[in-house]
């Protein structure tokens, strides 16, 4: 696509945002206390309108080459990519529910669940490449060192070489024999068959019109077929032949967008070196100028305050703003009795000494931050200022002379101007705070006290009472590349495998408002899972700003029946962001780093570097067995609750500024004690097994994927009904098991059949209904659930109560 296009989509883009901050400001007039379902809706709008900003935005962040427009767009992208988790916490904390079911308003907008998924912005990757490849790199380098074998492979003997040879060709030519001797077998098959029919008697002109009738049969039922399969293709009805193949078209836009990348790379680069020469242009022709009105502008106002007081002013200090409140739009008389005042203010907190004790006294003692008041957010801030930008800058500007959309200068010059006045105003500061010196000097010679003498600084007595004690650096002497090379020779640092979070598979619930509104709690669906992975981990992960200003997430726990992709979800986390995997499973750190000392030391060695490699991934699998009730006999050798104290305290080092997520998987969480479980991790997920429309999309897609053909024998939808209470684990290891070499062969005279998978199938053991049920009370004890229950209760006893005045009323 051209620049316009591009152009005009960012344009799109910014209406939506416009709308959208007028729906933000009429937000606050709704009171949830009164109409709970109003506001429900209003959120799930506002939800859904970011997503589709974020998609236009998104895109246009990845093509558009001019890089003054790229950085308003990044800004943007930041902004609404923070409001979209913002709003998500207000709807999981409003609601108290991590799942949200908006198929009724999907429906009213007219939209497909693909308008509105959450997409994996491509910058992510784009921006990463470089530390990918050097991390690449550098754990192979490490690996490699690592598997080199001590032990050198022993030369094999000219004997042995040559009888494994004559093994070979013997069972060649054995096979050879075999094929030649089943040739013959069936050619004198043949000829008894042949001798046991019976002489032919038919007349050649009835045998020719037999032919013909059998072959114009045949080839009419053909064509048949093949009209008939054409015109299905044509209406949609089964997907073409060439439906996985890429179209010429779709290889040219990737070819395209790739070409538009390199562009912005160009551009970008030529935008970086242009900006020291604009500044230093703009430095030289109108610095001068600058720097002349500067003073003369001062000395105006020393002398109107000298006319207006009898004295010359103080000059603002750096702290105060310098010359910058000077040139602010009030008068010398106003500009003088605000630096008066600021001065008896210190005088009087100066008088006051015991009102300052007290002061240091409230320093000193441990004190919570202020909680944001309710509705404030962090990013609508920069979402006005980017709408903004474009207002004021972008929309009304004529581009037309820019066909190649590179930067432009005269724009940069207003930019950098606003940099050399503030570096031109800290320099005419320092020079007419000498100048103000003189005056005084000169003015006051007879006035001026003797100076007095300079008193030295008194020494700090040690250390003051409540200031934080630095955590110890047990590793400070070693280097980053030792401590990656321990941590892999030890199994704690894994390299995860590449899985994209596009190949978790999982169909929208289109049911979920339905069920609610008749009263019954839908089942979330694994499309569903992949949203809440997509704003709780990648999205933070991947983006440094996001992470620091967005709602922090340290840990999560992925709890569900063995099979439903928990290990695959923490993988593609790490695929998506560039993630350095941590594994701290109790059965990999068993019988490592021993005692106390050496527990402290792993945790302070896994930590530091995780920090150093940010984004990182801490993963304990089987996360239920560190906060058991109590531990079996067979597993007391592995110490499983060896992190219980430790891993609170971990996570207490967890600042906004690092990109650090534990996340936790469990198959049976219910066999471990609550309270510690609910304290560690921030947000727990029940990851149910797959409905009928997940089932659907994940059968056709593992069978393509791994050589299988769907033709009109194979009924899916039968295969998906019958599948259900198995897991997606389950599904996969029932289709490498019946699509094995041989039979992908035979499909084109043998095609598949829902029967061939329901043999498979039969031998595996489902989900049954007891354990679905113990999952489903253990969820119904997080705290989450526990508000949830406790506000239903709260609600159907104002109903009660109001029911109950309505019938007294009626009395």
């Amino acid at each position: 696509m051209s620049h316009s296009t591009y152009n005009q989509l960012f344009q799109q883009a910014q209406n939506a945002l416009n709308d959208i901050l007028e729906l933000e400001s009429a937000s606050s007039t709704l009171d949830i206390t009164k109409d709970a379902a109003a506001f429900s809706r209003h959120q799930n709008n506002l939800y859904i309108k970011y997503i589709r900003i974020f998609r236009k935005l998104e895109v246009v962040h990845d093509q558009i080459a001019h890089p003054q427009k790229w950085k308003v767009v990044e800004m943007l992208l930041e902004g609404v990519m923070g409001r979209i988790i913002e709003v998500r916490r207000e709807m999981v904390d409003k609601g108290l529910s991590e799942f949200h079911f908006m198929d009724d308003v999907i429906q009213d907008l007219k939209l497909t669940p693909s308008n509105v998924e959450i997409p994996i912005p491509k910058y992510f990757s784009r921006k990463a490449v470089k530390l990918r490849e050097e991390r690449r790199q550098f754990f192979v380098k490490l690996l490699q060192e690592e598997a080199v074998t001590k032990e050198k492979e022993v030369p094999q003997s000219t004997d042995e070489a040559v009888r494994i040879i004559q093994i070979a060709e013997r069972a060649r030519q054995g096979r050879l024999r075999a094929r030649i001797m089943r040739d013959i077998w069936r050619e004198e098959q043949r000829e008894k068959n042949r001798k046991l029919l019976p002489p032919v008697t038919m007349q050649p002109a009835e045998a020719a019109t037999l032919i013909q009738k059998t072959w114009k049969g045949y080839s009419q039922r053909k064509k048949t077929v093949r009209q008939r399969d054409e015109e299905f293709e044509f209406i949609g009805m089964v997907p073409s032949e060439n439906a996985n193949k890429p179209s010429a078209v779709n290889l040219m836009a990737k070819e395209t967008a790739e070409n538009r990348h390199l562009l912005q790379e160009q551009y970008r680069t030529e935008y970086e070196k242009a900006q020291p020469l604009i500044k230093q242009t703009v430095m030289d022709t109108e610095g001068p100028d600058m720097k002349e009105t500067y003073r003369e502008q001062i000395r105006h106002w020393f002398i109107e305050c000298y006319n207006t007081s009898g004295k010359f002013p103080d000059y603002p200090t750096v702290e105060q703003g310098g010359s910058d409140i000077i040139f602010a739009e009030k008068t010398p008389d106003q500009l003088l009795a605000e630096i008066l005042a600021e001065e008896e203010e210190k005088e009087n907190q100066k008088g006051k000494k015991g009102n300052v004790k007290e002061v240091k006294k409230e320093k000193k003692g441990k004190s919570k931050p202020e909680p944001k008041p309710e509705g404030f957010s962090d990013f609508l801030p920069d979402i006005t200022e980017g709408n903004k930008i474009y207002t004021d800058v972008w929309r009304d500007r004529d581009e037309s002379a820019n066909l190649l959309q590179k930067h432009d200068v005269e724009l940069e010059k207003e930019d950098k101007r606003k940099e050399v006045e503030k570096e031109i105003r800290l320099q005419v500061d320092e020079l007419m705070r000498e100048e103000l010196r003189n005056l005084r000097m000169a003015v006051e010679r007879d006035f001026s006290e003797p100076p007095k003498a300079k008193t030295k600084p008194k020494k700090a007595r040690g250390k003051e009472k409540g200031s934080k004690k630095k955590e110890k650096d047990f590793t400070a002497n070693r280097s980053l590349n030792s401590l990656c090379d321990e941590l892999i020779e030890q199994g704690l640092l894994k390299a995860a495998p590449q899985v994209p979070l596009a190949s978790y598979l999982g169909d929208f619930s289109y049911l979920g408002s339905t069920l609610l509104h008749a009263n019954i709690n839908p089942m979330p669906s694994l499309y569903d899972i992949r949203q809440i992975i997509t704003t709780y981990a990648i999205l933070p992960l991947g983006s440094q700003p996001l992470h620091e200003k967005a709602p922090l997430v340290k840990s999560i726990l992925l709890a569900g029946p063995r099979g439903v992709g928990k290990k695959m979800l923490v993988h593609s986390i790490c695929t998506e962001t560039c993630a350095t995997l941590f594994d701290l499973t109790a059965k990999n750190i068993a019988g490592k780093y021993p005692g106390k000392s050496g527990l402290q030391m792993m945790l302070h060695m896994v930590f530091k570097v995780a920090k150093l490699l940010q984004p990182s991934i801490l993963w304990i699998d089987d996360a239920e067995k560190t906060f058991m009730k109590k531990v079996p006999k067979e597993e007391r050798a592995l110490e499983p609750k060896r992190l219980k104290k430790n891993l609170p305290k971990l996570l207490k080092q967890i600042k906004a500024e690092d990109r650090v997520l534990l996340v936790g998987t469990s198959s049976r969480p219910f066999d471990a004690e609550l309270k510690p479980l609910f304290k560690v991790y921030d947000r727990i997920i029940l990851i149910p097994r797959a409905d009928y429309a997940s089932r659907y999309v994940i059968w056709k897609n593992f069978i393509e994927e791994h050589g299988g053909v769907i033709s009109n024998t194979l009924d899916l939808t039968s295969l998906a009904k019958i599948s259900d209470g198995y897991t997606p684990g389950h599904l996969v290891e029932v289709v490498k098991s019946v699509l094995t070499d041989h039979r992908i062969e035979q499909q084109a005279k043998v095609p598949l059949t829902a029967n061939n998978f329901i043999r498979a199938l039969s031998k595996i053991e489902p989900i049954y209904q007891q354990e679905e049920t113990a999952f489903m009370n253990w969820a119904s004890k997080t705290p989450l659930a526990k508000k949830a229950l406790k506000a239903k209760r709260e609600k159907e006893a104002l109903e009660a109560a109001a029911q109950e005045a309505a019938n007294k009323k009626k009395r």
